[in-house]
């Protein structure tokens, strides 16, 4: 079913030309799927205005694109990866750009990658309240130096623990649509990382993140990182399986030519951890798409 977040009601027209596209096998799938995290030169380490990113998708057979910069934080906090606050207003123009010259093309859509640490709940409340955002991705990002300042004391374990406690944490305040790349600290305590070890931690985290409905994220750009694996692994896809928690598919794209990158990949990693749909955000309400039909509707480049 093709559904909304709360809603939950069905997309007719959409269904029935999946269903004739399949019977007659001569049609092309109509597109429906969206690439839900990607990036733009504003967050300073990413190339590509949002209309090149556009061009992919629409070659790769995507409906649209969820355009993620990350947010610019408190105190110039972890400046060195994000626009600045006085941007914001540039990045709104920059969306509202893309959406009108791909307009009946590819539904161009504003969205945030915002992060969470603890003491950052009402700074980020009020952000959101700046602009009507899409999709909100809540990230835990361990690299920063500032995360590492206050979190790592030295113990890579208990850092990692940590970090699954604030996943859960991220969930609860009920500020974002999906948890991003949702087991990254692995690639960043690489020499240290044991899932058998930290699986009991990331059970009660999931559970926690079940609880409040928020979706989780499977990023394909893990593939590239150091651990090469998408984030997060299979273990945790079926664990986030058994729990029901929603999966949105992302390629965490920072230059065009990654939009939708291995989502063919994802889509039977997902399969196979026994989950039979996928999700994404408009208008911060979630949309269901079957897997199989997903596939079907995506186009090599």
């Amino acid at each position: 079913m093709y559904q909304n977040r709360r809603g939950h009601s069905t997309t007719d027209r959409i269904l029935d030309t999946m269903t004739e596209s399949q019977s007659e096998n001569t049609k092309p799938i109509e597109p429906i799927l969206y690439e839900s995290h990607m990036h733009t030169p504003l967050c300073r380490h990413s190339v590509g205005d949002p209309e090149e990113y556009a061009t992919i998708a629409e070659r790769r057979g995507l409906k649209g694109i969820i355009v993620t910069c990350h947010n610019p934080l408190p105190d110039g906090l972890a400046q060195g990866s994000r626009m600045y606050l006085e941007q914001m207003e540039e990045y709104f123009a920059l969306v509202a750009r893309a959406r009108k010259a791909w307009e009946g093309r590819v539904d161009v859509r504003l969205g945030l990658e915002a992060d969470y640490m603890p003491g950052l709940e009402s700074f980020i409340e009020k952000q959101l309240q700046s602009a009507p955002f899409h999709h909100v991705l809540g990230s835990v990002h361990p690299q920063l130096e500032e995360y590492k300042a206050r979190f790592f004391t030295g113990d890579a374990v208990a850092f990692q623990r940590t970090y699954f406690e604030h996943l859960a944490q991220a969930a609860e305040t009920g500020l974002y649509d999906t948890l991003s790349h949702p087991d990254l600290v692995k690639n960043f305590t690489a020499s240290q990382w044991g899932l058998k070890r930290m699986l009991p931690d990331i059970q009660r985290a999931l559970d926690r993140i079940a609880a409040t409905g928020t979706a989780m994220e499977l990023n394909t750009s893990g593939l590239l990182k150091t651990i090469p694996e998408m984030n997060p692994g299979p273990e945790i896809l079926r664990e986030m399986q058994q729990r029901n928690i929603p999966v949105v598919l992302g390629a965490d794209a920072h230059k065009p030519e990654r939009v939708a990158d291995k989502f063919e990949m994802a889509l039977d990693l997902l399969e196979q951890a026994g989950h039979n749909e996928i999700s994404f955000f408009l208008n911060r309400q979630r949309q269901t798409v079957p897997i199989a039909l997903a596939r079907k509707s995506l186009r090599n480049l």
